[in-house]
């Protein structure tokens, strides 16, 4: 049984763990309002940019002029995985439920026979995958010294899977993030970038006729990097208030448990205190009876 000093000296490090924690869920909630209001109003533009340009799609179709981002490269070989997760811990399973998606989806492919590469988006999915796919690890983007996700972060992302995409290194490009729903809720999600695929009813149906100058095809080839650089936006939006939301309620846990472990060392405490009072006073009166 541990003596009282150290039960002292545990209980007084709980508490000052529990400080921390809290300290740090205001901190995330207060981070999270912010990273909710930029997820909810990137929202109606990216659906936006998908409905334009599947309405395009649609009509463009796989025609002979159907810019290469969208037809393709006729091949299914070669999978570019790009993982976004965040770039610290403690936060739940946030980082890792992302990256069981991925690993579950780079093992179905590796058992099709595909050839797959990983691009990973954060310090913390990296040293996961690294575990067990570090000879399929091409490349690494590194945003810990970013306060706050811009437009040109996702730019440069797109511009370097883009260009992995005109070199030939892949035929089919996914990303990995987590969907924000709610504080409790984070929804690890893979959309495909390239070739683009647009979900059916994603165009425009309110019956609206347009007329493209020059042409529907090079509308459609000047918009498709652009939507891939938004898609990438959005899912960086949608990471960053996942992560915080998953802090928080991870940090609400953790206080909560540390209230819990408190009670409990209080409670052996008092046990271990009172026990050896007894025993003083068991030895003090044997004394006195035995003069």
């Amino acid at each position: 049984m541990p003596n009282l000093k150290d039960l002292k000296n545990r209980i007084a490090s709980v508490k000052s763990t529990r400080k921390i924690t809290k300290a740090m869920q205001m901190v995330a909630a207060a981070k999270l309002r912010r990273a909710q209001d930029a997820a909810e109003m990137a929202r109606p533009y990216a659906d936006r940019m998908e409905a334009v340009m599947g309405g395009l799609a649609s009509a463009v179709g796989k025609s002979d002029g159907a810019p290469r981002l969208l037809a393709g490269t006729g091949n299914d070989d070669v999978h570019l995985l790009v993982v976004m997760t965040g770039e610290r811990g403690l936060c739940g399973g946030f980082n890792s439920s992302i990256v069981r998606k991925a690993r579950a989806h780079a093992s179905e492919l590796l058992g099709a026979g595909k050839t797959v590469k990983i691009l990973t988006v954060g310090k913390k999915g990296r040293e996961q995958i690294k575990r067990d796919h570090a000879d399929r690890m091409i490349g690494h983007v590194d945003l810990s010294d970013v306060k706050r996700l811009g437009y040109s972060n996702a730019a440069d992302i797109a511009t370097d899977v883009l260009s992995r995409f005109d070199a030939d290194e892949f035929d089919v490009a996914t990303i990995f993030f987590s969907r924000f729903e709610s504080v409790i809720s984070q929804v690890p999600t893979a959309t495909q970038i390239v070739p683009a695929v647009f979900e059916a009813g994603g165009a425009d149906d309110s019956g609206t006729l347009y007329e493209y100058e020059p042409s529907e095809e090079a509308v459609l080839e000047d918009l498709l990097p652009r939507g891939i650089a938004t898609q990438i936006f959005t899912a960086l939006l949608e990471n960053g208030a996942s992560e915080q939301g998953a802090r928080m309620s991870a940090m609400d846990s953790a206080t909560r448990n540390a209230g819990d472990m408190i009670d409990k060392l209080t409670i052996q405490y008092n046990r271990s205190r009172q026990a050896v009072i007894t025993s003083e006073l068991i030895e003090i009166i044997s004394g006195a009876e035995a003069l």
